[in-house]
């Protein structure tokens, strides 16, 4: 599958852009695991957030991560998503690496699901604190210096 990787602050995403990456959000984190949560958490729309995802010709979504800049000069990734159909093909990894490249020399956060540890460890991430629950997921606080 050809992909192509797009990278946009929420202001330059456009209305049907937007609603293909809420809509793969959703589809995942609130259907398929099963966990009604506030997806919308008013910080896709601040100003140093990047929405980095990797696009089909057709315009489908195929994995998705956001951006976010932490007060204490940390880039947080959050939102990390791969597309039911586009799994097993490496998107994960590939999604990562996009969004990691963007990042540079700062030290980067994100709260894993637990169940994900080993292949963020993989990706050069360390624990940072203990494992917690959050919308009855248990997460796992890491940090990539």
């Amino acid at each position: 599958m050809a992909l192509t990787v797009r990278d946009a602050t929420f202001a330059e995403l456009d209305t049907a852009t937007l609603y293909a990456l809420l809509r793969l959000r959703a589809e995942v984190f609130v259907v398929e695991q099963a966990c009604p949560f506030n997806d919308l958490d008013g910080r896709d729309t601040e100003p140093g957030a990047r929405h980095v995802w990797l696009e089909a010709d057709d315009g489908t979504i195929a994995g998705y991560v956001r951006l976010l800049d932490e007060p204490d000069g940390a880039v947080k990734i959050s939102r990390v998503v791969s597309a039911a159909a586009a799994r097993g093909s490496g998107i994960g990894d590939r999604v990562m690496a996009e969004a990691l490249a963007r990042v540079g020399a700062r030290p980067v956060v994100l709260d894993a699901q637990t169940r994900l540890l080993a292949w963020y460890e993989r990706l050069g991430f360390e624990r940072a604190g203990p494992d917690f629950l959050e919308d009855d997921i248990l997460h796992t606080p890491m940090r990539r210096p």
